[in-house]
């Protein structure tokens, strides 16, 4: 049994101009000798693919969480600038990638407040299509940390909408109150028409831009870093206790974990890094119930660090 008597003490500190995706069968097959490689790695490895992770067992049960588009919708939320992706007015059908701050509509649409003098300002103008690039900050590998692609156009919000889209970004970006009336500057909204989410190695799909815009931020979202930050700093101890009393095969190494790391959080689960001698991979851990509240994230972290492994 995992001691926890102070733990935690103190808390946790629809589109107006559709983007034309082509069908499948416009999409260009992967070249032969593409898929021979893939193949010939496949069989190398064990018939494995060495971004997922060591395979859950057979009869291991489903672990609750998020949907992608829930996990999106998130990882949108959490953001505050992307990397903005229009096509090259100077060079044609060239992509030119721009640092982009950002806010959200009620949607989940992404408001930016642009130049007409910016560069990518004038590349909207002559061709709307756009991507957006939000990347989770990481001080670990990037490639195991969530992003999130918005693929859409982006067109000026309309003057009925302006003061909603205003506050909007204001409420994110109080420092844009300096220029956000100067004449040369607009707001303009990203209409997602598709939408591709990664959430580390072996979790990536595309979401389809309704399931997108209704769905909702994690409740745990605006507090998820420092519930991290605690429980990493102040108990990674009870953290891994409970981890090794799982056993081996619930991790999926075989044996204990050597050290875990807290990596993400949200209302049905945990995820954590583990090091297994010299192997490094991911697990999830479901909540013995829902939690919407930093106050019931700690509930529960307690009751299961209680339980008898």
């Amino acid at each position: 049994m995992v001691h926890v008597v102070s733990f935690l003490a103190h808390g946790f500190a629809r589109a107006e101009h559709p983007v034309q995706i082509p069908p499948a069968s416009a999409v260009p097959s992967i070249a032969p000798e593409v898929a021979e490689a893939q193949a010939k790695a496949d069989a190398y490895h064990g018939g494995m693919n060495r971004h997922a992770g060591p395979p859950a067992g057979a009869t291991a049960p489903a672990v609750p969480e998020p949907s992608y588009a829930e996990r999106a919708r998130t990882l949108a939320h959490l953001g505050r600038t992307g990397t903005l992706a229009s096509l090259s007015r100077k060079y044609p059908g060239h992509p030119f990638a721009s640092v982009m701050p950002y806010a959200l509509d009620e949607r989940g649409r992404p408001l930016m407040l642009i130049s007409s003098m910016a560069m990518h300002t004038q590349n909207l103008v002559a061709d709307a299509r756009a991507s957006l690039l939000v990347a989770q900050p990481t001080a670990g590998d990037p490639l195991a940390a969530g992003r999130l692609t918005l693929m859409g156009e982006a067109r000026t919000v309309p003057l009925a909408e302006i003061d909603g889209a205003r506050a909007a970004y204001l409420a994110w970006h109080a420092s844009a109150s300096y220029w956000v009336d100067f004449e040369d500057f607009g707001f303009w909204r990203l209409e997602p028409a598709d939408l591709y989410f990664v959430g580390g190695f072996g979790a990536m799909g595309w979401v389809d831009a309704a399931d997108y815009m209704a769905a909702e931020p994690d409740p745990l979202a605006d507090v998820s870093e420092s519930i991290l930050q605690h429980m990493n700093e102040d108990h990674a101890g009870a953290l891994l206790a409970y981890l090794r009393g799982l056993g081996g095969e619930s991790t999926g190494a075989g044996e204990p974990p050597d050290e875990a790391t807290l990596v993400a959080v949200d209302r049905l689960g945990f995820k954590v890094r583990l090091r297994t001698g010299e192997r490094v991979h991911g697990m999830r851990v479901p909540f013995p119930r829902e939690v919407n509240t930093a106050g019931q994230c700690r509930e529960a972290f307690i009751e299961m660090f209680r339980e008898p492994r």
